[in-house]
């Protein structure tokens, strides 16, 4: 399949239905919906809501119910990135190619909208539309996207453990526990809740959980690998700074070329998990093969 036409087609579906599903710039007060806005419309790819699209209509969910619940996700994600750049955490001023939320609006407003975001993401999934198994599937969105933000095995969990072993030797235990925590848990959640929003079976679950889990972790690796083959221009944000400091990733701790091998064999052991799926996973193969050669 022609990959970069369903990436442009589903991002173009995924940006209109957050316009819709975000307040609008006038409404009061103004302030936080601009920066919420700013954020959200601020760039990027829109992996994470084409990832549950791909999951979902692979086991033959409805578009609309999934559009509505990957701009949960998208909503859920932008409010970590803007408290992730804060200066308390990684001080960033350059975010999808544009200054930072809280370089453009205050301190305290980016936290107020990160704060709005999170919390609107839980209200949409309270509203999930014509979702099969009703209330019960949107209490199990609801518990599947906080675990994966949590403090155990979670984002903020990860995000933890992350900030604490800046500048300290740490082992391949501790760093598999940050990749998969603070990144690769949303994104294994992704493809889980597309799965649950659509009635999948439990096989199809476990073919979209095997999936998720091995992307997860490769979409972190590889943004480890570009940080250091990579500059700020074509990453949107700021370029070799796990190395100034001293962040615990993959080329760190194994160096460039295994942690590339790393990368390819989750790439395949992903495509490999969703063969039972067949045609209608292709798009998900795709994004696996995507999510590994990218370079931004």
């Amino acid at each position: 399949m022609n990959i970069d036409r369903y990436l442009a087609e589903s991002k173009g579906s995924v940006d209109q239905a957050l316009d819709r599903l975000l307040p609008p710039e006038t409404e009061e007060p103004a302030t936080i919906h601009r920066a919420m806005r700013y954020s959200v419309f601020a760039g990027g790819k829109r992996v994470r809501p084409i990832l549950v699209l791909a999951a979902g209509e692979s086991v033959g969910g409805a578009r609309e119910t999934l559009l509505h619940l990957g701009c949960a996700v998208e909503m859920l994600h932008t409010y970590s990135l803007i408290h992730d750049d804060l200066p308390a955490l990684d001080n960033d001023d350059l975010r999808r190619g544009v200054p930072t939320c809280h370089k453009v609006f205050g301190e305290a407003m980016a936290i107020l909208a990160g704060d709005a975001l999170l919390t609107r993401c839980y209200q949409l999934l309270g509203e999930l539309p014509s979702v099969p198994g009703g209330d019960a599937t949107r209490l199990a969105l609801v518990r599947e996207l906080a675990r994966a933000t949590g403090t155990t095995s979670g984002m903020i969990g990860g995000q933890v453990v992350d900030l604490e072993s800046e500048g300290k030797p740490i082992g391949a235990a501790t760093l598999e526990y940050i990749h998969r925590s603070k990144t690769g848990a949303l994104l294994s959640a992704c493809t889980r809740a597309g799965g649950l929003a659509s009635g999948a079976s439990a096989r199809q679950m476990e073919a979209l959980d095997h999936y998720g889990r091995n992307v997860g972790l490769m979409f972190q690796i590889v943004d480890d690998i570009l940080d250091v083959t990579g500059n700020s221009a074509a990453l949107g944000k700021t370029a070799g700074k796990d190395q100034k400091v001293k962040k615990a990733t993959y080329p760190a701790l194994y160096g460039l070329e295994a942690s590339r091998e790393k990368a390819r064999a989750l790439s395949l052991a992903a495509i490999r998990a969703v063969e039972p799926l067949g045609e209608a996973a292709a798009p998900l193969r795709s994004l696996a093969q995507f999510i590994h050669t990218r370079t931004t």
